[in-house]
């Protein structure tokens, strides 16, 4: 097992990676210290890990009782918030219970939110179960759901106790969640390292192989990369903001499409929009894009947005994006060159037409 230590104000956790380890004892020793331990899962992961992981817990007492939602990210809202708070409450769960979030990043978002506002406050945890939420949504405290316009609008920034990262739930993942993981691991490599670029470029084929070692190093640089952002800009003053590279047209995919694109293809294609935005501006090369494009193409991402959506359709979910500070100036990050990307603080109206058109053109 590797640890990872997030060290914040006021606030101290680990993310711990390896392979198997959900039963380890070290991990049911520290599960076993909380009393009154609720875990929220979805139908689907219920019925995959109920026998070998749930019932398991109930078994070693490890957690107490269970709340199985809906499956999908149209259950990102607000009616599912309402059944964790009422069946907490009919559990008759105080301030020292722990929620456990098992799942992928909607469970994570729905469980950190319930557990900010459930009694002012209580703990959490993270078990995520898909590639895209262990190197990304499960760390770094960002809670929320989703509201009809607009993606995570409503949320909260609020901590884990830990994060529990076990690479033997990829073997149960579907292979078109997998691969929308990848978005997010391409993306730290855009916005911070050329070699690591590269390095995902020669090693795909070991990472859909699940080769344990590949995965591994693979995840903890993701984690390494958005753990350093965290501890300089914990409430997306300034640098994570650039952790939403390509998710401003991304978020606007997903939900002109009623979340029917998962978030890692959104992404996909939402990045080398904002690659093409910034080749508008001049700002990077054709054979940078070209590489970009390349390689979410080699591993089977979208490098278009849907065909029926037009640049209205992303303007009006564009305009109502959470990174924006004036609903009359849309924030947006673009690569400069693979490794570096820059804020836009306003974009300009027709450059995002333009690059929205030739999009579509593609």
């Amino acid at each position: 097992m590797k640890k990872l230590k997030i060290k914040l104000h006021g606030k101290k956790y680990f993310v711990n990676i390896g392979y198997k380890i959900i039963n380890d004892a070290n991990i049911i020793s520290y599960l076993k210290l909380f009393k009154d331990v609720v875990l929220i899962t979805n139908s689907t992961l219920y019925k995959i890990y109920k026998k070998n992981i749930i019932d398991n817990f109930m078994k070693l007492k490890v957690i107490n009782n269970k709340i199985i939602l809906n499956d999908g990210e149209i259950y990102k809202n607000f009616n599912s918030i309402k059944i964790i708070i009422d069946k907490l409450v009919k559990f008759n769960c105080g301030r020292k219970v722990l929620l456990i979030a098992f799942g992928g990043g909607v469970i994570g978002d729905i469980t950190g939110f319930a557990a900010s506002i459930y009694k002012r406050g209580v703990k959490y945890i993270n078990i995520p179960t898909t590639l895209l939420s262990q190197v990304d949504a499960s760390i770094g405290g960002k809670t929320g759901i989703n509201s009809i316009l607009s993606k995570n609008i409503i949320g909260t920034f609020y901590h884990p106790e830990c994060v529990i990262i076990d690479l033997i739930f990829l073997k149960t993942l579907r292979k078109q969640d997998f691969i929308s993981g990848l978005s997010e691991i391409i993306k730290y490599a855009i916005l911070f390292d050329k070699k690591f670029f590269y390095w995902i470029k020669n090693n795909f084929k070991k990472i859909f192989l699940l080769d344990k070692k590949t995965l591994l190093y693979c995840i903890m640089k993701s984690c390494k990369f958005k753990i350093k952002i965290i501890v300089k800009d914990e409430r997306e003053k300034d640098c994570r903001m650039f952790l939403n590279l390509g998710h401003t047209f991304g978020h606007a995919i997903e939900s002109f499409t009623k979340y029917t694109w998962l978030h890692g293809e959104a992404v996909s294609a939402g990045i080398v929009m904002s690659s093409y935005y910034s080749k508008f501006l001049g700002k990077i090369s054709h054979k940078e894009i070209d590489e970009i494009v390349n390689l979410f193409s080699i591993i089977g991402l979208p490098i278009n947005g849907p065909k029926n959506m037009k640049f209205q359709d992303y303007l009006k979910y564009m305009v109502r994006d959470k990174k924006n500070v004036s609903n009359k100036k849309i924030r947006l990050i673009i690569p400069e060159k693979i490794g570096k990307c820059i804020l836009i603080k306003n974009a300009k109206i027709d450059a995002l037409r333009q690059t929205i058109n030739k999009n579509l053109k593609n």
